[in-house]
């Protein structure tokens, strides 16, 4: 008899931790704000990917860049009886009636990679942020360029001790865009380098927008007066080097080079790298932004709390999982690529 009660015991005992590895059945929706963003789709493939472990359901939409759209989606998903949404917005000031919406329905909300304002973090419980600091990119970037010519003097073409840069930002008023701008030159400038303007406009974080201005920059001052530029993201980066390499620049010849750098690390970069035509970029982990993302969203449909134990992630202020960036330079760029 007794050995019969320990093997119930024992079953019981195995279900039970069955039952706490379960796969979830949450239904969660997710929106991008559009598909063909080079970063965001290495953060939709990760959230997919997160999923299937999860067990659960993920359908992800686009955007299209237009936040009307993005509403109607959020509208659809709460219609159709989602647990949990994820959204990458369009608009970050546009967060506050998402967030709304969720709040009156009692959803979770995830926000990704575009910050809401603290106001509306701080206005529903069921809230969250994953993304990294855009500053620490910034300043990332800088350094490389720092590093890059304190290693090689002649790269201060004219001798000034000056470096005279082209600096291609994402989207006008983006928070990320902004930081990264800043913190890239104050690096630079804290670098012991004094820095002169050449060149300085928006591209929306495309390729083919930043080859169109690189190749204004370029008709404007001229390719040999330009030191270094500086791209918001790796997309931009590569279009100015489609531009560079029009006028034989970055295609080997270490007398017609112009150090660039990007923010993503993404797998064209990391091509680019391998080629020696980008000097460097810096790592915005699109894999653990997807994989934190679906794992907050899961914990929170699942009406269990939110913590660094149940999520696996370092969570500040009970809101905020900060994913850190890293510097990829040619000494490291390898450990990248996948």
């Amino acid at each position: 008899m007794k050995k019969h009660v320990v093997l119930l015991a024992a079953a019981v005992l195995a279900l039970s931790a069955l039952a706490a590895f379960a796969a979830t059945d949450a239904l969660v929706g997710a929106c991008i704000y559009k598909f063909d963003d080079t970063f965001m789709t290495g953060v939709r493939n990760a959230m997919k990917t997160q999923m299937d472990k999860e067990g659960g359901e993920l359908e992800i939409v686009d955007s299209q860049n237009r936040q009307p759209t993005q509403n109607d989606q959020v509208d659809a998903y709460i219609s159709k009886g989602a647990n949990a949404l994820i959204v990458n917005p369009v608009d970050r000031t546009a967060a506050q009636p998402l967030m709304e919406k969720a709040k009156a329905e009692g959803l979770p909300i995830v926000f990704v990679n575009r910050e809401p304002y603290e106001e509306v973090m701080k206005a529903y419980d069921k809230i969250w942020y994953v993304g990294a600091k855009a500053e620490e990119s910034g300043t990332q970037s800088g350094q490389i360029i720092v590093d890059y010519f304190k290693k090689n003097p002649k790269a201060d073409k004219n001798g000034d001790g000056k470096i005279q840069y082209i600096m291609i930002r994402g989207e006008q008023g983006h928070q990320d865009a902004t930081l990264r701008t800043e913190y890239s030159l104050k690096a630079i400038k804290d670098g012991g380098f004094e820095v002169v303007e050449l060149g300085n406009d928006t591209a929306n974080w495309d390729k083919v927008q930043a080859t169109d201005k690189m190749k204004g920059f370029i008709s404007a001052v001229g390719v040999d007066n330009i030191e270094a530029v500086l791209a918001n993201n790796d997309d931009m980066a590569l279009g100015a080097i489609e531009a560079l390499k029009a006028e034989g620049y970055n295609m080997g010849d270490p007398a017609k080079y112009v150090p660039v750098v990007g923010v993503d690390a993404t797998a064209p970069a990391l091509e680019a790298m391998s080629k020696g035509e980008l000097l460097g970029t810096v790592l915005n982990d699109a894999d653990n932004q997807g994989f934190a993302a679906v794992k907050v969203a899961v914990v929170a449909a699942d009406d269990k709390p939110v913590t660094e134990e149940s999520i696996g992630y370092k969570i500040t202020d009970g809101k905020y999982i900060w994913i850190p960036y890293r510097p990829v330079t040619v000494e490291n760029y390898k450990e990248f690529m996948k």
